[in-house]
């Protein structure tokens, strides 16, 4: 038997919309849906934005919960990782209060404040830019809160400045083992994947814990591998990327999870069931 690799969906994300892809999953109904299909296809956790109607990020913890829970009740099995960013605008009040009101699995953690932007790559023009505020006080008393509700984190860290942070904070006691983190490369204000960047931030997290890695669009594909290959998990969806490696729109979040099972395979590996991940990642079924 190979490695366990866990295969994560991120179904939608704070600025992944139907004009871009129209598959993309905005209703309770439609993450659930989604999430069911990713899991089909081997994903065993999915990570989780609430989205209005109309398409704008909700910071409404009953709307949030309804999509947490629709996604549990069509898939039992599944880990659902909730966000806690909320999208740019949302206040650390409301960004925390839906964690305690869902008390999901995991959540993400955001480890460090930085720029977050959308630039036009051709001509330079700044499309979006706002300023994704975590001060170190803000993810002390978020990882304090998750331990507090038993919410497993996922570190998500941007640049090696997000392992650091988690270095700084390590000895209060908020963060049990094993620790978890994610890297995100390709965002406009994070690191671009570079393989030898990518290897600085696996050599910096401490030796027990475990790293998944995502790449925001056509990065997505080389990140994934990368992380296979140094002993990590990986996350495709959405929420990252639209399209397939060939340019054409991905026909849903199972059809990018499809493709990571193939290079997880082609790599000597095996997909992770939920259970499994569970085991990996120290979380307790909910």
């Amino acid at each position: 038997m190979g490695r366990k690799v866990i295969i994560t969906c991120a179904l939608v994300g704070s600025a992944t919309r139907k004009n871009q892809n129209p598959n993309t999953p905005y209703s309770p109904k439609e993450l659930a849906e989604a999430a069911h299909l990713a899991y089909k296809a081997g994903a065993a956790m999915v990570h989780v934005h609430s989205i209005e109607d109309d398409g704008t990020n909700s910071t409404r913890k009953e709307r949030i919960k309804e999509s947490h829970d629709a996604v549990k009740a069509r898939t039992p099995e599944l880990i659902v990782n909730m966000t806690s960013a909320l999208g740019m605008g949302a206040t650390p009040e409301q960004r925390l209060a839906q964690l305690e009101y869902v008390k999901p699995e995991m959540s993400s953690l955001n480890m460090a404040t930085m720029n977050f932007a959308g630039v036009n790559r051709k001509t330079g023009e700044v499309l979006v830019d706002y300023t994704f505020e975590n001060p170190l006080n803000m993810v002390a008393d978020f990882a304090r809160a998750m331990k507090n509700i038993g919410t497993k984190p996922e570190l998500e860290c941007y640049a090696t400045g997000g392992i650091d942070n988690y270095h700084f904070l390590a000895g209060s006691g908020n963060f049990t083992d094993p620790v978890n983190f994610n890297f995100v490369f390709g965002v406009c204000g994070g690191a671009a994947f570079r393989p030898s960047g990518f290897l600085a931030m696996a050599d910096a997290i401490p030796r027990n814990a475990n790293f998944s890695a995502c790449g925001v669009g056509n990065e997505e594909w080389p990140v994934i591998t990368q992380s296979i290959l140094c002993g990590g998990h990986v996350r495709v969806g959405l929420e990252d990327n639209i399209r397939m490696p060939n340019g054409e729109l991905a026909k849903g979040n199972y059809e990018l999870v499809e493709h990571a099972v193939r290079i997880v395979e082609a790599l000597g590996c095996e997909p992770a069931t939920p259970d499994e991940a569970r085991k990996i990642f120290g979380t307790i079924k909910r």
